[in-house]
């Protein structure tokens, strides 16, 4: 089954910054309200950051004015960089569309490990 593809993590020091992207080669992201999600180790997944077909973003309040997601739609790609990253935002980043969300499928995630 085609997903999408999360890259862009790794080990970075507490106040350095990331970016992630998510590539799309199936087309879904589409007209797609699109989400950013992470994971911790023994916690929930939680959703991180959203963005609308048109650019509407909202994001978690404990990311609020660090990060930033943003597509592309003609790249069928969608993007989350990280500025001033803490220890507590080590985790599995996974992108995802709201329909796939809700039917439960993920794609693999990128690890995120912030050493402080």
């Amino acid at each position: 089954q085609v997903q999408p593809v999360e890259s862009g993590g790794g080990l970075v020091q507490a106040g350095r910054s990331l970016r992630l992207s998510c590539v799309d080669s199936a087309g879904i992201f589409s007209g797609s309200l699109l989400h950013w999600y992470r994971q911790a180790p023994g916690k929930e997944r939680e959703l991180v950051a959203s963005i609308t077909t048109d650019g509407r973003t909202n994001y978690a309040d404990s990311v609020k004015g660090r990060f930033t997601v943003s597509r592309d739609n003609a790249k069928n790609t969608m993007y989350l960089q990280m500025n001033n990253l803490k220890s507590e935002d080590t985790a599995v980043y996974y992108c995802n569309t709201y329909t796939r969300v809700t039917t439960g499928r993920w794609s693999q995630g990128t690890q995120v490990t912030v050493s402080s």
